[in-house]
């Protein structure tokens, strides 16, 4: 049997999933990743060398999640780094059922899955959310992402109490060039990046890598538990 740290990604085929895939897999663990696309599951594997096992899977469906559990067997750490794009807007625009569908793409998904893996999960193990600056920044237009992610925050010290000794932290990233923002055109996307730098203590905006290392630290330090992370830049400081 493998002596290696086991490490499962949900939603790690692009973005930060997949930067924390391929930072684990340098630290010498094993990597499976999980995601709903085929397609963007071959190109992961390919980026990944083939190196990690990576599994079909909708994080919303909990048959299929705790399926997959099943077939994955025992592990240490479980990082859950999928999103969802709904319920952005102004309050008094936004649709309540972009809001609603937040919440089922991302918060619901994070809980089961959570709740699906601590069976399969190593006592010294980890789980490791993955919200948003909105739960943490006075951004307008985020106040339905800013919901979303808040409860997700708020879920993490609540998990670590109930189920210690296993570690439960979070990391709240700012804004990331990662395919979330794919549903902008390219020429839109870089005069809002620009505006978002300017903004930012740091002077740029994030990439995957960034927030890939903040996880990384939270699965190896054995003293950190129920805390969420804001690794955003300082922006939250200018919001």
């Amino acid at each position: 049997m493998s002596s290696k740290m086991h490490s499962v990604i949900i939603g790690g085929s692009s973005g930060i999933g997949l930067a924390t895939a391929q930072l684990l897999l340098t630290q010498g663990h094993r990597v499976t990743i999980t995601g709903r696309d085929p397609e963007r599951l071959r190109q992961a594997q390919a980026t990944l060398q083939h190196q990690a096992t990576c599994l079909e899977m909708d994080a919303a469906d909990p048959r299929a999640v705790r399926s997959t559990f099943e077939k994955i067997g025992a592990f240490d750490h479980l990082v859950l780094a999928f999103g969802s794009r709904k319920g952005a807007g102004p309050v008094t625009d936004v649709d309540l059922n972009d809001v609603q569908q937040g919440f089922a793409e991302k918060v619901f998904p994070h809980f089961d899955c959570a709740r699906a893996a601590v069976k399969h999960l190593s006592g010294n193990g980890s789980i490791t959310f993955i919200a948003a600056v909105s739960a943490h920044a006075a951004l307008p237009g985020s106040a339905g992402l800013g919901a979303a992610n808040g409860a997700i925050t708020a879920m993490v010290p609540i998990f670590a109490r109930e189920l210690q000794p296993l570690r439960v932290n979070g990391v709240s990233p700012g804004v990331i060039d990662t395919p979330w923002w794919d549903f902008l055109p390219e020429a839109q996307k870089a005069p809002v990046f620009a505006d978002f730098a300017a903004k930012t203590p740091v002077g740029r905006v994030g990439r995957p890598e960034d927030i890939a290392e903040t996880i990384a630290f939270l699965i190896g330090n054995r003293f950190m538990t129920g805390h969420t992370i804001v690794c955003d830049g300082g922006l939250h400081l200018a919001a």
